[in-house]
């Protein structure tokens, strides 16, 4: 961790209870203003049930270790997980209070979903890759999000810091939260209160397009834009495009800044089984039986690498645990595997996995500690060992 600032150190104290991590997960609405993201007045769309028992299926914890699966999701605080092997449900596992119709903040899982929305609004002709982000948010010119290409944001190479301080990751996603959290602000805060007015204090430290630069600020600028090229509030996108056409059991919700605004990079809370319903969805490139909801084209570009381009080669940054090192495109991350697997990734144990070799999705709920004492369980090794056992057991 870079040496910081005495002043800077209050940012660096996270959730170190999971029960203080669940808690935020599933008060949303309780805690802030929240807009909803309706379901549509469809059907809801009841998931086929083939039901294994995974609770004993033998898993490696990282390190040499092992353990049962269900040991596994209690010792990292997971609090729920369901898996669909060729569109019916093999496993569901709720833990710690966690309910089937519970909404439970997705964290930066989020971000994968405002890539699936901006890849829709490219393929319908809104805009290119290659636009200038200030064309069409027009305050943002001259900032480092402003002065960057919608490709830039995609594929988080911008490199910027805020406040004229030197960028700190960890610091920063703290700093993030107190802008729409009110209740996380240090004593004398004094900072933005809305999201756009925090976008507006990043500058460029560096060339775009050469360095994988993971943080919000490009995901919420990419929310900016997609609002401002619509017309359209980001939830009332995503339910028309999404989220009404999936059979949902609930309506979804985004947290809200102060001036009404979504957070894209990580506000979005919903239930296990939506989200699983989304990944069925991609699974099945894009659509639910015979109706196309996301382009064929849109889902296949999420998982594939561009040649030459930074941000989708395979990043050093990646765990070590991973199946292969991974790459990023759209928000997603890509596992590079042999099971043409990708992945939406939030902290404290929020995750979507799809592979189509497999015929898996895996929805993923937890309130895991973010510390350097505590590893992070290997989960995306654990979801292909799970894709393993479903399909030679087979339905």
């Amino acid at each position: 961790m870079p040496q910081l600032p005495l002043a800077e150190l209050k940012w660096t104290l996270g959730f170190t209870d999971p029960a203080q991590v669940r808690r935020q997960a599933t008060a949303v609405g309780e805690t802030g203003p929240t807009r909803r993201v309706w379901r549509g007045d469809g059907p809801r769309r009841e998931l086929p049930e083939r039901l294994q028992d995974l609770s004993r299926l033998a898993v490696e914890t990282g390190g040499g270790g092992a353990s049962t699966l269900y040991q596994l999701l209690v010792d990292s605080h997971s609090d729920g997980m369901i898996v669909l092997h060729r569109g019916a449900v093999v496993y569901e596992q709720y833990l710690h209070g966690l309910r089937r119709q519970d909404l439970h903040l997705t964290a930066s899982m989020a971000k994968a979903f405002i890539g699936l929305l901006a890849g829709m609004l490219e393929d319908r002709g809104l805009f290119t890759r290659d636009d200038q982000v200030s064309t069409y948010v027009p305050e943002l010119a001259g900032t480092a999000f402003g002065d960057a290409t919608i490709r830039h944001l995609l594929d988080m190479t911008t490199q910027v810091a805020y406040g004229g301080r030197k960028f700190h990751r960890e610091v920063e996603a703290h700093r993030w939260w107190a802008v729409v959290a009110p209740g996380m602000r240090p004593d004398g805060y004094d900072g933005p209160t809305t999201l756009l007015d925090r976008l507006k204090t990043a500058r460029a430290t560096g060339p775009y397009g050469e360095v994988f630069h993971y943080e919000n600020g490009s995901c919420e600028a990419m929310g900016a834009l997609i609002s401002r090229v619509t017309g359209a509030t980001v939830s009332d996108l995503m339910s028309e495009l999404i989220w009404s056409k999936i059979g949902a059991d609930e309506d979804a919700r985004y947290i809200l800044d102060a001036a009404g605004v979504e957070t894209a990079c990580g506000g979005y809370a919903a239930t296990l089984r939506d989200i699983a319903k989304v990944g069925e969805m991609l699974r099945c490139g894009g659509a639910l039986g015979d109706r196309q909801i996301v382009p064929e084209s849109v889902v296949r570009a999420i998982s594939t690498v561009n040649e030459g381009a930074t941000a989708s080669v395979r990043l050093p940054r990646a765990s070590a645990n991973s199946p292969a090192t991974m790459s990023y495109r759209d928000y997603w991350w890509i596992l590079n595997d042999p099971f043409d697997s990708f992945m939406a990734s939030g902290i404290h144990g929020q995750r979507l996995f799809v592979s189509r070799e497999l015929d898996l999705v895996v929805a993923h709920f937890g309130s895991q500690i973010i510390s350097p004492c505590v590893a992070t369980p290997p989960f995306p090794a654990v979801f292909t060992r799970i894709g393993s056992e479903v399909s030679m057991v087979g339905v």
